[in-house]
């Protein structure tokens, strides 16, 4: 019985300290997460790559989708890269693909059709990266400014970097989330993130998965 004890003891020792470190890994992630979102490294590219973000009931789009594509208007304004390449394919039940609602407003920006490119069959932020890859390949592109929410773009450099994709990374600064809404949104980016290097270490080929 004594030993039962001991044993009991020492096993849940070793749980609380695993626990403790998990905690204190989480801690750190989300303080790299926020701080790198802090800092804007854009400079000349070859293209702008907008990040899909959700839309509406109505096939409109949503308020990160929106900020995310007049960002990316700014920088091509700036000079900064001659094309946008807009991500992002239908959510859900939607009828109408997240790249094709950028485009639209990218072109009510004065960003000229001829400067807008459309990636619609990505679902996840690496099938962005998959995609895209793909564009640049094609065309002959090496280097890319990655636009999206601050709390978004430490995952998604690292995702494109897997790719062999140079990406400099640029946070929206127009129509920021609330408080409330960015601590939901960097808990999920550490549910994703978690899950990048999980399917990472075990060389797990799957690129999207359907959320209930």
């Amino acid at each position: 019985m004594k030993k039962r004890r001991r044993l009991l003891r020492r096993v849940g020792r070793g749980v609380l300290f695993v626990l403790l470190l998990w905690a204190w890994q989480v801690i750190v992630a989300v303080g790299v997460i926020v701080a790198y979102g802090q800092r804007d490294r854009a400079q000349p590219a070859d293209v702008i790559i907008v990040l899909g973000a959700g839309l509406r009931r109505d096939n409109t789009p949503g308020p990160a989708l929106t900020r995310r594509s007049l960002h990316a208007a700014r920088l091509w304004q700036a000079g900064l890269a001659p094309v946008i390449i807009c991500a992002g394919g239908k959510p859900g039940n939607r009828t109408r693909a997240e790249a094709d609602a950028c485009a639209e407003l990218l072109r009510e920006e004065g960003i000229p059709a001829a400067a807008i490119i459309q990636e619609d069959r990505s679902r996840s932020t690496e099938e962005n990266a998959l995609y895209t890859k793909a564009i640049l390949d094609a065309n002959g592109w090496r280097t890319a400014i990655l636009v999206s929410d601050s709390y978004h773009l430490f995952r998604a450099q690292h995702v494109f970097r897997n790719q062999g994709i140079p990406a400099y990374t640029s946070p929206v600064t127009e129509g920021q989330p609330s408080a409330l809404e960015y601590a939901v949104f960097v808990g999920r980016e550490i549910a994703a993130l978690h899950w990048q290097l999980f399917k990472e270490w075990f060389n797990l080929p799957i690129t999207y998965v359907q959320s209930v």
